[in-house]
């Protein structure tokens, strides 16, 4: 396997991902500033342009970081970052959607609509004007999942999960990016601490080694 690997926050939740399961792989790096992603050379092997992409053992191709945390999920289960039962794997997955649908795409798109205007005009549709609106929502459900919080310390409860990692890195990312959160939040800001702590947070910084 090879995993295609930039310095973006997709790639860098998996890299947490890999700390955390103690995962050591092959892998390369796409420089995504300059948009060697959207070259041909990359695109040959994978259309999307996206990154991470995991190449498998057959020569095919994975290129959604959540498929590629399942995948290797279920190849190298222990420690589990989704789930050791149905019950476990499908609370890690309502929460993982939650982050993702109702957060993350938020952000990830007002980037790319302001901060990142520049860098992606010219590469992707972008629509400013629909900026300011993505981060209210984010902030918005941040909110509400706040709301929804339980006893803790985890998204899902006791268990550390791949839904943890994902909402840290975006969350993580969202401060760079002039998108900041409510640090008033009585749960989320805790829990951010908590993520914060863990050697795997800043590790997952650096790039996987060649």
């Amino acid at each position: 396997m090879l995993i295609y690997d930039a310095h973006s926050p997709a790639p860098r939740c998996l890299r947490m991902f890999l700390l955390e399961k103690r995962l050591q792989l092959p892998a390369v790096t796409i420089d995504v500033m300059t948009g060697e992603n959207r070259q041909s050379t990359y695109l040959a092997i994978n259309p999307t342009g996206q990154t991470p992409a995991l190449r498998l053992d057959d020569g095919s191709m994975l290129t959604e970081a959540v498929a590629i945390a399942e995948y290797l999920e279920e190849r190298y289960p222990s420690p589990s970052l989704v789930g050791n039962s149905p019950e476990q794997r499908a609370q890690t997955r309502q929460w993982w959607r939650r982050v993702e649908l109702n957060i993350t795409e938020f952000i990830h798109n007002a980037y790319h609509y302001a901060e990142g205007l520049a860098r992606f005009e010219s590469r992707i549709p972008v629509v400013p004007e629909a900026a300011d609106g993505m981060k209210r929502v984010a902030q918005d459900r941040l909110n509400w999942l706040d709301g929804m919080f339980g006893t803790g310390p985890y998204l899902c409860g006791e268990r550390f999960t791949a839904a943890d990692i994902w909402l840290y890195v975006w969350l993580d990312f969202g401060q760079s990016v002039n998108q900041l959160f409510d640090r008033n939040l009585p749960n989320i800001n805790p829990w951010f601490e908590r993520i914060a702590a863990r050697p795997s947070a800043e590790l997952s910084k650096a790039l996987l080694k060649t």
